[in-house]
């Protein structure tokens, strides 16, 4: 399994022949820039939406009020080429040029990570980003830390590790909560997240995950003979 969350509902059920095998990518494509906390506080959007319904599931709408109700905060979405007007209008309609970017083109993640505090993932249900999305390992590796919503078995490991901050519901006030919480405690959950991030999601430490898988199943195997 590649969550924490599946691999413990397997236990529960009492099937002990699973594994925990998290996803890897290539660190090295990062590196880590310290962005010093002052007024402002900067997330990267790394989840765009398929379709006009996705703007409320996956919390582009919850996003956009929570920066219309603190003008402290600053959202950078990377786009897919999808919506981009449908995104644009919502922006101009709230008031929110000089708050919200909209970079609809391929873009160095690296180079943006650098200049944000973290990134933020929001899905009101299962299933709608993947178990442990990919804008939030880059930003692991980066040494940023990290928002998700409750609903996204990555929450688990966020939550235990210290790497960032779960976030209850999809809602502007929730939001900036967890916000709020990760500011307090930046300092902390960014050295957490410049640890665990490379220690964790490296393409090395996905090979030892599997080398871990087939020597137990290689040990069973023999152990019936």
């Amino acid at each position: 399994m590649a969550d924490e969350r599946s691999f413990k509902q397997l236990q529960t059920w009492g099937i002990d022949n699973s594994f925990l095998v998290r996803p890897g990518i290539n660190i090295a494509r990062f590196s880590h820039t310290p962005c010093p906390l002052h007024s402002e506080i900067k997330l990267m959007v790394g989840s765009a939406p398929w379709t006009k319904a996705q703007f409320r599931s996956k919390g582009i709408d919850a996003l956009l009020e929570a920066a219309q109700q603190a003008p402290h905060l600053r959202l950078i979405f990377l786009w897919r080429g999808v919506l981009g007007e449908e995104m644009n209008r919502r922006i101009q309609k709230m008031n929110l040029e000089k708050q919200v970017t909209v970079l609809d083109k391929f873009v160095d993640v690296n180079a943006i990570l650098a200049d944000v505090h973290a990134s933020i993932t929001l899905a009101d249900a299962p299933g709608l980003v993947k178990s442990y999305p990919h804008s939030l390992l880059d930003s692991l590796a980066a040494g940023k830390p990290v928002l998700i919503s409750q609903a996204i078995p990555m929450a688990d490991y966020v939550a235990e590790t210290g790497c960032g901050q779960v976030i209850d519901r999809v809602t502007p006030t929730d939001i900036l909560i967890a916000v709020e919480a990760l500011a307090s405690k930046y300092e902390a959950r960014q050295k957490i997240a410049r640890r665990v991030g490379r220690r964790d999601f490296s393409q090395q430490a996905l090979v030892t995950s599997y080398q871990r898988v087939y020597e137990q199943v290689l040990d069973t195997f023999n152990q019936t003979k």
